[in-house]
């Protein structure tokens, strides 16, 4: 989206609350929206359990909320620049990772990826470069599936290679829609059939719903925030200094989770996990959670995508981690002067304990410190904390109705098993995968509000001239990263704008 498209998006019936920078959210809120709800209700999709006859139809069920980036979506779905665009800056961009040996259970070889490639280099060529990347669904191994519309709905553990091109452009290579590879898991590839390529892509996109839902959005955003909340309001008095931190930073964040399971995490749902698939799913998620994969600058160094080029969530994500870690530092600093002010404040560390034994149940092999002991812990831990609650749900909730809009780039189920063979697929055979109309209006219904962007302090919780200051200090170098996404936005076709700090919500509230 260029500028132009930036201004068109903030006519848009969608747009967040008058006063506030253009964007869009759709994550665990309080209830589908009435008036989709009602639209879908009045054009009959919402009666129909039938699949869609033409993919044109499909843009028909908001054509009133329909802006720009929606509508490029609908023209560049299918294309592979556009797949692996998403796995960089779209909503899911935690997953990618580098590839540097081809796992034993995705027997890629060089025949097969050659005219992806090219004949001026080889797949080992580009592994030895750094180029190629990859995404495993392995949590969705085995996870229960529901049934839609008195339909069982099915899910796969897929395994997608990627490519970053001398162009840029990144681009899956091949895609195996099991983790057990064999005649009856075949490794689909570009050169395949269109319909049949577009399906194993489907496929994948579908394990990023369910993954990107219940493990990126649910577990690290939503529960996360929740349990930092309660410790908050359990361990830290309202006099403690780490409590006027943090109290603007979990604003809501009890409230709007409660809304999201009465409303949500509800028996009847439209995905494909059901209550006992998600359940299963979480438990898996959290057994694998780590401190490293919390804190963006360790995530980036462990999944190797520190040379990913084109990465703007990397990018302004890193510069928002710096800012609030200076501001926290500053903070830390006022009140913490030794390591043994740390280690001898007992609200502080009853605090930290209390996430790790209730949030991450003890589990030493997460990472996740249990206690704290310098101020550079204390400061690494209470950074982690902010940017999980403003900036990283930001990311993984903004941005879900431009991109999901168009349900094919984005479905919540799959109504067939995966193909088990390279048998030529139709485009009905295809429309009658993916969620039929019904399903496809009650996922795209819902959508959440927006209310105070992140280092918006309205509430005076600190009366010092210190930490006012360093709040200052935090408004004014989000402001500066503000221009700099500006800058590098005018250049760009489709515009990086969930983590422009304007469009940051301070906590987890939406």
């Amino acid at each position: 989206m260029d500028r132009r498209g930036m201004k068109r998006a903030e006519g848009c019936v969608w747009v967040r609350a008058q006063g506030t920078h253009s964007g869009t959210s759709r994550s665990l809120s309080p209830a589908p929206c009435p008036r989709r709800l009602l639209e879908c209700k009045l054009k009959g999709f919402l009666d129909r359990p039938y699949s869609w006859e033409k993919l044109a139809d499909i843009p028909k069920l908001f054509w009133f909320y329909v802006c720009v980036s929606p509508e490029y979506v609908i023209e560049h779905w299918q294309e592979d620049a556009f797949f692996g665009y998403q796995y960089l800056n779209g909503f899911n961009p935690v997953l990618i990772q580098k590839c540097t040996a081809l796992p034993e259970n995705f027997p890629v070889t060089q025949e097969m990826v050659a005219g992806s490639l090219g004949e001026s280099t080889s797949l080992q060529e580009e592994l030895q470069r750094g180029s190629i990347y990859i995404a495993d669904y392995k949590l969705l191994e085995d996870i229960p599936t529901t049934k839609v519309n008195g339909h069982q709905q099915y899910i796969a553990a897929p395994l997608c290679l990627l490519h970053q091109k001398p162009s840029r452009e990144v681009v899956p290579l091949a895609i195996q829609l099991s983790q057990h590879p064999g005649p009856d898991s075949p490794i689909f590839l570009p050169s395949d059939s269109e319909w049949l390529w577009t399906l194993a892509k489907t496929w994948v996109r579908n394990s990023e719903f369910h993954l990107h839902e219940v493990t990126s959005h649910l577990l690290r955003a939503h529960l996360l925030a929740e349990v930092f909340a309660v410790a908050t309001q359990r361990q830290l008095p309202m006099c403690h200094p780490l409590y006027k931190l943090l109290i603007p930073h979990i604003r809501f964040s009890i409230h709007i989770d409660i809304l999201g399971r009465t409303f949500l995490i509800s028996p009847g749902g439209a995905i494909a996990t059901g209550r006992l698939g998600l359940t299963v799913l979480l438990r898996k998620a959290l057994e694998n959670l780590t401190y490293r994969t919390l804190c963006l600058p360790d995530d980036i160094q462990e999944r190797g995508v520190a040379s990913l080029q084109n990465y703007y969530y990397r990018d302004d994500g890193l510069k928002i981690w710096a800012a609030i870690e200076s501001f926290v530092s500053g903070i830390v600093g006022i009140y913490y002067r030794t390591s043994l002010s740390v280690q001898s404040d007992h609200e502080l560390q009853a605090w930290v304990g209390e996430i790790f034994t209730k949030g991450f149940l003890g589990r030493q092999a997460s990472g996740i410190p249990s206690a704290l002991g310098t101020a550079a812990e204390l400061t690494k831990y209470l950074t982690m904390v902010i940017f999980t609650c403003s900036a990283y749900h930001a990311a993984i909730n903004s941005g879900q109705f431009e991109l999901a809009t168009f349900m094919p780039n984005y479905p919540s189920s799959m109504r067939k098993p995966p193909p088990r063979n390279k048998a030529k697929v139709t485009l009905k055979e295809f429309l009658d995968t993916i969620p039929e109309m019904n399903t496809t209006s009650l996922i795209l219904s819902e959508f959440g509000d927006f209310d105070r962007p992140l280092g918006t302090y309205p509430d005076e919780h600190f009366t010092e001239h210190g930490p006012k200051q360093l709040m200052a200090d935090f408004q004014d170098r989000l402001a500066e990263i503000s221009q700099e996404i500006e800058e590098r936005n005018r250049s760009l076709t489709l515009s990086y704008n969930y983590l422009y700090p304007p469009n940051i919500e301070n906590s987890t509230a939406i």
